[in-house]
């Protein structure tokens, strides 16, 4: 049996309070660490927070009753894609993230759109009903008949047993998620897997178990490749976290422009809002601070508050404890 790591409050210390609050300074008075846009490799699009499920531990609060993030829509993409050509940004992929990404009613034109236009795509989802329905499987035959390696479908996979998979997104959803994967390797799909690290397993016993599942169940998954099983470090804001200063670069032997913020960034259109904006990442989606502008274009310059130059000040939990310290990344 695993044990499930509990997130732990510590004792609110004054130290504490004023971590991630400077964007230049850190509490202790050390110059914060930034990350510079190297290449817009990778952009991120939230199709809403809406999702079939519920899970447990959500970092976005997914669920069928949220819709704090609005579905993306399919001429606000491709006002996104003129600007990465207008501009010579030189992207290579469009990801699609949620809640559920297939309880978008314009997912699979946004697909359509994407990959027409020779981009790479890649799109998280739980692979359960949304996915399964009709209409999604007949327009997903046809993107992958047509457009093959260019789709990639990543599985939210939170366990290799129904027990603690299940703990976390509901009763039955392991056995409908495999389902999903299912049809998808059985119709030539190209498909990761991402999972989470929440339970006291150790990493390698954890990717030998997933590859004796994948292996009886036939799927095309190396479990042993980091890009195709992933296994995200956890987030919680509650838990005290370093804060990541100039000179942790070398005290971590990192490279900053190995982080996630170096390469990606992410929209989204929050209810109420009149359009889209820009953030640095996928994990950040409600923070008004980190507001980059509501284009590509302005988001390059973005030079005030958590930004200078469109680099992006490291002022955040979750740019620490996941992505620094964590080695977390969304994209492959």
């Amino acid at each position: 049996m695993f044990v499930r790591m509990l997130a732990y409050e510590k004792d609110i210390t004054p130290l504490a309070l004023q971590k991630f609050v400077d964007p230049d300074k850190t509490a202790k008075g050390d110059d914060r660490a930034l990350v510079p846009l190297k290449k817009l490799e990778t952009l991120w699009v939230n199709t809403g927070t809406l999702c079939n499920i519920t899970c447990a531990h959500c970092y976005i609060l997914s669920s069928p009753t949220n819709d704090d993030l609005v579905y993306f829509t399919t001429d606000e993409l491709a006002r996104l894609l003129d600007e990465i050509r207008n501009l010579n940004l030189g992207t290579r992929e469009i990801a699609f993230t949620g809640g559920e990404p297939f309880m978008n009613p314009q997912m699979c034109d946004m697909l359509q759109l994407v990959l027409e236009q020779g981009f790479d795509a890649l799109v998280l989802t739980n692979a359960t009903q949304p996915l399964q329905r009709p209409k999604v499987k007949q327009d997903l035959l046809g993107l992958q008949k047509q457009y093959g390696e260019q789709l990639t479908l990543r599985i939210s996979l939170d366990h290799h047993s129904a027990e603690y998979h299940d703990e976390e997104r509901g009763l039955g959803n392991f056995s409908k998620a495999l389902e999903g994967i299912d049809w998808l390797s059985e119709n030539g799909f190209k498909l990761n897997i991402a999972s989470r690290s929440i339970w006291n397993e150790d990493e390698m016993a954890a990717r030998a178990a997933f590859a004796k599942l994948i292996a009886e169940r036939n799927y095309q998954i190396d479990a042993n490749s980091g890009a195709e099983l992933i296994i995200f470090p956890e987030m919680d804001e509650r838990v005290d976290v370093p804060e990541i200063t100039t000179d942790c670069w070398d005290i971590l032997s990192l490279d900053p422009m190995d982080m996630m913020c170096a390469t990606s960034r992410m929209v989204v259109h929050r209810k109420g809002e009149d359009g889209f904006k820009v953030l640095p990442c996928t994990l950040i989606a409600y923070e008004a601070a980190f507001e980059m502008g509501e284009s590509l274009e302005a988001s390059l310059s973005a030079n005030e508050g958590n930004f200078r130059a469109g680099a992006v000040k490291l002022n955040h939990q979750h740019c620490a404890k996941f992505c620094v310290l964590g080695g977390g990344s969304c994209s492959a």
